[in-house]
């Protein structure tokens, strides 16, 4: 559904395309302070024990979230009142969720996770902690940049009810992890905020045509 007008007060915050060129500019001058090597194709953690895993049936659409080829059925690993939220975006909701994975292609050509590996642990009957150590792979602009970050999932009964993704493994600013409550405040007001209009700008979730 194409928007033709947006609001004034929309126009007035950060538009998801200059959070992604934002994004791809911290991105870069990571992988630029941190130099990494790519084996250049998408890694795929082996599990010894071949004992079933909560990460087992989620890990195949978190691949395909991150890699910029999500289908409607691989966001059906969320819970309706499920979280994400990185540096740049929170996401509440299925819907919203779509559109922050939805709008990984409108600015990067190519996106994937490339390496990973796995921890589990059982919070209590049903709830489950998934870390997925990686190194995400990007290109734009014709450049590949890497950048390593840590996902948290925290399961419910099999679905995901929160997604973090810590980029450089360093937790999410705002008022619990920020010295001054109002300034953590202020970060998740603006994570709020580009969260609103991409949302706006990618059709309020709307899955993209097939075929």
């Amino acid at each position: 559904m194409a928007i033709s007008h947006v609001p004034y007060y929309l126009s007035k915050l950060p538009s998801p395309l200059f959070n992604c060129r934002l994004a791809a500019k911290r991105i870069s001058e990571f992988s630029m302070e941190n130099p990494q090597h790519s084996e250049g194709k998408e890694a795929c953690e082996s599990n010894p024990t071949n004992v079933k895993r909560v990460s087992d049936d989620i890990m195949p659409h978190l691949l395909n979230l991150y890699g910029s080829r999500a289908t409607p059925s691989d966001f059906e690993i969320y819970a309706a009142d499920a979280s994400f939220e990185d540096p740049l975006m929170c996401a509440h909701g299925v819907k919203q969720i779509k559109s922050s994975f939805y709008s990984l292609s409108k600015v990067f050509s190519e996106s994937r996770i490339v390496e990973y590996s796995i921890t589990e642990k059982e919070i209590s009957a049903g709830k489950h902690e998934v870390l997925v150590d990686n190194k995400q792979q990007y290109k734009f602009l014709g450049r590949n940049i890497d950048m390593i970050s840590l996902i948290r999932l925290y399961v419910k009964d099999g679905k995901v009810v929160r997604h973090e993704d810590w980029w450089d493994k360093k937790p999410l600013r705002n008022r619990e992890t920020v010295k001054l409550p109002c300034v953590g405040r202020m970060i998740e007001l603006t994570r709020r905020g580009s969260m609103f209009v991409t949302h706006a700008l990618m059709g309020f979730g709307k899955d993209p045509p097939t075929g």
